[in-house]
């Protein structure tokens, strides 16, 4: 039996789906386990000039540039040399460039060395999601996805308290020790999984000449162009929660720092939250399941609005995560649907790229709307509206589509 023979043989299960599932945690593991961190790490480098915007820009946010700007291109390169290699080195890799600040003197260093975890990171994400789309098929694809999210959300509040208590007990290098745990997702993932064999070729056209059906599909630009743009708007949507609670709940009067994160934890379950039920209504037309989203998204922020308490506030927060939580496996599950085999890397590391676009831009686009709107209130407002614009739009697309299909044929 030859080795593609022996691959294709295999039948993935439960062990496999949780092993492409933990290296998510890595993505999250590269700014949340650094959040306490943040006043040590001013005061250690409080002699270099400008240390304050090139410990938030180079330390803690320079990996989300990286995957925003590399996951295509770490896509196309698991599309040619393979997934299951790309992934275990970069794991290893990224532990070894993760801890590397328990040893580092220098401010420039540290932040080279978080270039290499971004970069690292742009390939786990892209190909351990490119490898659960290429194990699973079907509602066991959309499961072992949705749950990505999940993990992703309550490892965040995990990592978060763990940090600080590495930085409590060890000092501002304390939290870098924590990369050591991609070494033990390393070994498992070269013990438990396998090179995916590759799925036959997609025919180009439907009445394509012969031989066609050798050739490599098409990238869908198109397509996936159009989930991309909501993806976009999805993840901007997304970390405005994530990024603007803080403050939101101080203009509420809740200043101390314990009380924030709490609140904000409590308002974070909504997203495990939304992908069960996301799970639950898999199965509904993809229309139907954003204007679904998208309502409980904009609800959400119309509620933060016009909330006068902190509880109020938490209980909003909380709905959005929701919606937040149901849109993203939908919109993952939307675009890797359509990829074939030999170009599923490049769409799952352009997808990628987009939610970490959105990252990057949902502060800048929350802080001007604030400025033009009179207040962080007023901009959840027009993030509220612009929700159930899109909403209105999924209806009418959902709409046009059962239209069409009710039509009489007009033609052979």
């Amino acid at each position: 039996m030859t080795s593609q023979s022996r691959e294709s043989s295999r039948a993935p299960g439960t062990l496999q789906g949780i092993m492409l599932l933990l290296p998510i945690t890595l993505s999250v593991m590269g700014i949340t386990v650094l959040v306490p961190d943040v006043p040590q790490l001013m005061t250690a480098f409080r002699h270099v000039p400008h240390h304050q915007y090139l410990i938030q820009g180079g330390v803690l946010t320079m990996p989300a540039l990286c995957v925003a700007l590399l996951s295509p291109l770490a896509g196309w390169i698991a599309d040619r040399l393979g997934r299951r290699r790309l992934l275990i080195g970069s794991m290893v890799v990224y532990a070894l460039v993760g801890i590397a600040p328990t040893m580092l003197h220098h401010l420039t260093a540290i932040i080279l060395s978080r270039v290499a975890v971004g970069i690292c990171e742009a390939v786990v994400m892209t190909v351990s999601t490119t490898l659960i789309s290429d194990y699973f098929h079907g509602h066991a694809r959309e499961k072992w996805l949705a749950n990505q999210t999940a993990v992703a959300s309550l490892s965040a509040l995990a990592l978060i308290p763990l940090g600080g208590l590495l930085g409590r007990q060890f000092g501002w290098r304390g939290p870098f020790a924590v990369y050591l745990f991609s070494l033990l997702l390393a070994v498992g993932l070269w013990l438990f999984t396998w090179e995916p064999a590759s799925e036959p070729p997609t025919r180009i056209a439907p009445r394509a000449p012969d031989g066609a059906a050798d050739l490599p599909a098409a990238f869908p630009w198109l397509r996936l162009g159009g989930i991309c743009a909501i993806t976009l708007l999805a993840s901007v949507m997304f970390y405005t929660v994530q990024t603007q609670s803080a403050l939101a709940l101080a203009t509420l009067g809740v200043h101390d720092a314990a009380r924030l994160g709490v609140l904000a934890m409590i308002a974070s379950l909504g997203v495990p939250t939304g992908t069960f039920v996301f799970r639950a209504a898999s199965r509904l037309p993809i229309a139907t399941l954003l204007a679904l989203e998208f309502l409980v998204i904009g609800g959400g922020f119309l509620w933060m609005g016009r909330a006068a308490t902190p509880g109020a506030f938490v209980a909003a927060a909380g709905l959005n995560q929701i919606g937040c939580g149901m849109i993203l496996p939908t919109l993952l599950t939307w675009a890797t649907r359509g990829l074939a085999f030999n170009i599923r890397g490049r769409g799952t590391g352009v997808w990628n790229s987009t939610f970490a676009i959105g990252q990057f831009l949902s502060g800048l686009l929350v802080t001007w709307l604030a400025g033009e709107a009179g207040g962080l209130p007023s901009a959840f407002v027009a993030l509220g509206i612009a929700a159930a614009v899109a909403a209105a739009l999924a209806i009418a697309g959902q709409l046009g589509i059962r239209n069409r299909l009710a039509a009489p044929a007009t033609g052979p």
